[in-house]
């Protein structure tokens, strides 16, 4: 699920940057991507995943 919410922030870091559109700071497209990263970055971490075998 994390890496899905990434995906959808990188693409609307992507439209922001390509359409050069005016955001205010906290809205930038590099704060959007730095916040998919940091999903993406706790998906392959295996945080959120849903699956997990404990024994």
């Amino acid at each position: 699920m994390l890496g899905i919410a990434a995906a959808v922030l990188f693409f609307i870091a992507f439209l922001i940057n390509a359409a050069d559109v005016a955001t205010n700071e906290v809205f930038a497209s590099v704060n959007v991507m730095l916040l998919g990263l940091g999903l993406l970055a706790l998906h392959v971490a295996g945080i959120g995943t849903g699956w997990s075998r404990r024994r």
